[in-house]
């Protein structure tokens, strides 16, 4: 498996599992396109200087505006001439629409705030698919990773926690992203879904701790390395559909275990 020479586009990759993703795919000689709503605190700046050093481009990228998305790709294209992954990692949390417990239940949850998950989750994710994936269509050969979550499984299925509209908006993306695996396969695309582990990301353990207040159980086990979920972004970025893996879900935390990369003891966050 080579990855070196990629060009890969990441969504949400400023800070935590985004700035994790970026390191990884840099370290293997990728160029990298981060795009993030900010570039300011909690480590963006580091982030920024790391990966332009490398020759690879940030952009400021709000997936729910076209203008951006579209200005975005354009960059991506005058500097790069192509694309080879799209990693959909940027996301809305439930702690980001319901601060700072992120509790919301079916019926309580106002019909605008769902509106805006799906404007994020789903529909800004798949604004980004439509147009990153032209230069994979046009050369037959691609992976698009999309970032959801282990909520939406029923082996850990959680309905105590509490967290609608999110565990529907990645629902919904997993089965847009199995759905779609199956249309472009005439492509050689191949699009996957990547569940990661409970992360120590910014915010993650004020919301554990905000929620056991409120009687609710913290989404995961102990916090992991947001470095956990790069083993299987790898993977999947060296996929293409006609001879790697298309249309599946795999949890990072067991394909680490079942690669010998070592279980949660191994990653666990020092934070």
């Amino acid at each position: 498996m080579t990855l070196e020479g990629k060009f890969v586009v990441i969504t949400g990759g400023a800070r935590g599992m985004g700035r994790a993703y970026a390191h990884g795919f840099l370290d293997e000689g990728c160029r990298v396109v981060c795009g993030d709503l900010s570039w300011s605190g909690n480590g963006a700046e580091e982030t920024q200087a790391v990966v332009e050093a490398a020759g690879g481009l940030v952009v400021e990228l709000d997936i729910t505006r076209d203008d951006h998305i579209e200005a975005a790709f354009a960059a991506t294209m005058q500097r790069f001439g192509t694309v080879d992954v799209l990693l959909n990692n940027a996301g809305m949390r439930q702690r980001h629409l319901i601060p700072p417990h992120g509790i919301g239940k079916v019926l309580g949850v106002q019909p605008e705030d769902w509106r805006r998950m799906f404007d994020v989750n789903v529909f800004g994710t798949l604004a980004m698919i439509r147009t990153f994936v032209q230069p994979m269509l046009e050369k037959r050969a691609g992976s698009i990773i999309n970032v959801s979550t282990t909520g939406t499984d029923p082996r850990w299925y959680r309905p105590h926690s509490r967290e609608q509209p999110y565990m529907a908006s990645k629902s919904a993306l997993t089965n847009l992203s199995l759905y779609l695996a199956n249309e472009i396969a005439e492509y050689n695309v191949a699009v996957n879904v990547l569940f990661p582990p409970h992360a120590a990301t910014t915010g993650t353990r004020e919301q554990d701790i905000i929620r056991k207040e409120h009687g609710i159980m913290a989404a995961g086990a102990i916090p992991l390395k947001p470095e956990a979920v790069v083993p299987l972004a790898k993977f999947f970025a060296a996929q293409t559909a006609s001879t790697g893996v298309t249309g599946k879900v795999i949890y990072a935390a067991d394909w680490n275990l079942e690669h010998g990369l070592g279980g949660p003891d191994k990653w666990l966050s020092e934070g």
